[in-house]
């Protein structure tokens, strides 16, 4: 396998520190019980994918991560959002939020719907 470049480091890891090689052939699998072990699309264990045509037959979710103000506003955005072709939302929350308190609390005094929306 010829590099036009090289690696950015000597080894590549999984979130789980399981090695990732750097490229994998049918060998790699060898002993392998393909239809308990990997199986098809959209069918147990799912490692091809949750979706029996994935993609193909959906496009993936289109999301525009919002959230401002008072939940009245958020609401506005988010149908103009889907009004305009979004397919899924992401929801900015603010920090009270975020840490627990609700909008009342002290702690929360300055921060109510400053980077994102207050629930």
């Amino acid at each position: 396998m010829r590099q036009k470049s090289k690696e950015r480091r000597q080894k590549f890891v999984t979130t789980s520190s399981e090695p990732v090689e750097p490229l994998y052939t049918p060998d790699d699998i060898a002993g392998t019980d393909y239809l308990r072990d990997i199986g098809f699309p959209g069918e147990f264990p799912y490692t091809r994918g949750v979706y029996t045509n994935m993609y193909r037959g959906k496009l993936w979710t289109m999301r525009q991560f919002a959230g401002f103000g008072s939940p009245r506003d958020t609401n506005r955005r988010f149908h103009y959002l889907l009004k305009h072709g979004e397919t899924g939302l992401s929801t900015a929350f603010d920090l009270p939020t975020l840490m627990g308190y609700d909008s009342d609390h002290p702690r929360s005094l300055g921060e109510v719907g400053v980077c994102g929306v207050a629930v």
